[in-house]
């Protein structure tokens, strides 16, 4: 029994999917672009003379919406690990679970936040917490706790590099309670109703939010929405199996939706107000699906030139978690050497690699083989320890594949 586990597990380890990969690229490189664009904006730049005005905006301005995507991304993928590991959510292993999510999220969490206190101690200028009623030891507790983004609703922003935790204070929220859940409820026509309900209410809670720029944009109940909608699809794809020409169909729907919401957000929310979230959810959990059926179908060659943006999607936590140093340093370098407008665009790709190799870095020195021992230790099982080391084994053999279920 525990060799057929094992093999079940090393498969699922080892499958890949190079669409969604590029999807989670996409997303986190619109979120540097707009951390970059709060103080190097497109639009300001040369390529203005050469570029309409409208795409540099959407180029700069898009990173609250590439959040949203990763939600449902996540949603999508942990849910679907579930189903593989388990075979279905009402025989989740809560422990084993939360041992995952522990390891895979709290080594470079910790460092981030042991890096950040030290950097606020010196005094060093974009990482100080000075807002009236801010304080370190309260930062690291609402980092700690989850709580984040209720800590920033209330008392205003804090330094960029604590800013992106919000997310994570969301995400992290919803897993606490979704084995329990899946355990209360045990039955699909039990689970089902309510993930609906939660992921159609986005447009709702975002409109009874409105008076709160930031609780606007941070608070819990339209993030875990579009979880949510995520999990639903997991749910989707775990019983269903349409006809390829018919995922190709779904995948171009989702193209046409997440372009609409990413190249002109405007115009939808003229027509639809918040519900235009709901078509950058939908969109989304739409291109999944039809990644997720056409490798189902048979191996799909990733497109060409695209490589680097896989690269990206797999390193898409560890760049987000660190990316702002680069941005700040950048920054700096950028007004030191002339701070002219025109040539801020020049900064970006110098930024987008350094991004990447500290990412990278990242991943290979702390993330991979912290997240490897936690879980063979919180498990208790030496065979897990053995899935993760035949899991890099294939990696290695795959170099140009961007996607692993075990990652998230």
């Amino acid at each position: 029994m525990r060799e057929a586990v094992l093999a079940t597990e090393v498969k699922a380890a080892g499958s890949r999917n190079p669409g969604i990969d590029a999807l989670r690229g996409l997303a986190i490189v619109l979120v540097v672009f707009n951390h970059l664009g709060i103080r190097m904006p497109l639009e300001k730049s040369a390529l203005a003379a050469v570029l309409p005005t409208w795409l540099l905006n959407r180029l700069n301005w898009n990173g609250y919406e590439a959040v949203y995507v990763f939600f449902v991304i996540s949603g999508f993928l942990i849910a679907g690990n579930a189903l593989r590991r388990w075979g279905s959510l009402a025989a989740i292993d809560a422990r084993a679970f939360y041992a995952r999510r522990f390891a895979r999220i709290v080594p470079c969490l910790l460092v981030l936040l042991v890096v950040l206190s030290v950097l606020h101690l010196l005094g060093v200028q974009d990482y100080v917490i000075h807002r009236a009623g801010q304080s370190l030891p309260r930062a690291l507790l609402s980092a700690l706790g989850l709580h984040l983004n209720w800590y920033e609703g209330k008392t205003g922003y804090l330094p960029g590099n604590w800013d992106v935790l919000w997310s994570l204070s969301i995400e992290e929220a919803f897993y606490l309670g979704f084995p329990l859940a899946c355990l209360l409820l045990r039955r699909r026509a039990l689970l089902v109703p309510p993930l609906v309900l939660l992921a159609l209410s986005l447009p709702w809670a975002r409109a009874a939010l409105h008076g709160n720029e930031i609780w606007l944009e941070k608070a819990y109940l339209p993030g875990m929405a579009a979880i949510a909608t995520g999990v639903l699809g997991a749910l989707l794809a775990d019983v269903c199996l349409p006809p390829r020409r018919t995922a190709v169909m779904l995948g171009w729907l989702g193209a046409a939706g997440l372009g609409a919401v990413l190249l002109d957000g405007g115009a939808l929310w003229h027509f639809l107000r918040d519900g235009y979230m709901l078509v950058l959810t939908l969109s989304t959990l739409c291109l999944l699906l039809c990644c997720r059926w056409r490798s189902t179908h048979g191996r799909v060659p990733p497109w060409r030139g695209f490589g680097w943006l896989r690269a990206w999607g797999r390193l898409s936590y560890e760049i987000y978690l660190t990316h702002m140093f680069v941005v700040f340093a950048v920054v700096r370098a950028y007004r030191a050497w002339s701070g002219d407008p025109a040539y801020g665009w020049l900064w970006y790709l110098p930024a987008l690699g350094l991004c990447w190799l500290l990412g990278r870095m990242v991943e290979r020195l702390l993330s991979t083989p912290c997240e490897r021992w936690l879980r063979a230790r919180l498990t208790g099982a030496a065979w897990r320890e053995h899935a993760d080391v035949q899991q890099d084994r294939m990696v290695r053999r795959m170099p140009s594949a961007a996607w692993s279920p075990g990652r998230d």
